[in-house]
């Protein structure tokens, strides 16, 4: 039995299917976006058309721009030497926060997951080739998740990279600023043990 108006019911559908949404907070979010003004509501709307229509990748490194090159590959002050391989536009500006890195990226908008039928050929893996191919990268940083998928991925394209004579290295992992050794898990502390440096 539905208990709200068929349009109302399409609009929790709709916001249900986004990602960590539940039916309680798609119900939520559903009121919130009814209680707007026809304006406001309009604007919504338009900016998910105007992103959807606008939004585009990246002819270099595959991150989402609003057409031609994203501002990283045009900045002249980027380091075109490195490439940091990341799965996800969110993880571009996830690294870009630490202010520590200065060089290219490359997203593969995904990773290899059998589970989930995604292979080599669904990512944005032969661009990164091409890119690699053409002598001026040097190093090749793979910064994927550590989970079974990441570091699947990252082992795919580190063999696939072996031929261009390129330095392919891997994000170091540990034990977070603020965390506790107990809570550790023990392949964290392992990681932790092989990436410790110098003081």
């Amino acid at each position: 039995m539905e208990y709200f108006p068929a349009p109302l019911e399409r609009l929790v559908e709709q916001f249900a299917r986004l990602p960590g949404i539940g039916g309680k907070s798609a119900q939520r979010l559903a009121f919130f976006v009814l209680g707007l003004p026809e304006e406001e509501a309009q604007a919504f709307a338009g900016a998910i058309i105007d992103a959807k229509r606008g939004v585009t990748c990246c002819p270099v490194c595959q991150n989402f721009t609003a057409g031609g090159l994203c501002p990283i590959c045009a900045s002249p002050k980027r380091d075109g030497t490195t490439i940091c391989v990341v799965a996800d536009p969110r993880d571009v500006a996830a690294v870009e926060r630490s202010r520590e890195y200065s060089g290219h990226y490359h997203v593969l908008h995904g990773v290899i997951s059998p589970m989930n039928h995604v292979g080599p050929d669904d990512l944005a893996i032969k661009p990164l080739l091409e890119r690699v191919s053409k002598g001026d990268v040097e190093e090749v940083i793979m910064a994927t998740n550590p989970d079974t998928e990441g570091e699947a991925t990252a082992m795919y394209i580190a063999r696939l990279l072996k031929p261009f004579d390129v330095r392919v290295t891997r994000l170091a992992y540990g034990i977070p600023v603020g965390g506790h050794l107990e809570f550790a898990d023990d392949a964290t502390l392992m990681r932790a043990l092989e990436g410790r440096r110098e003081m």
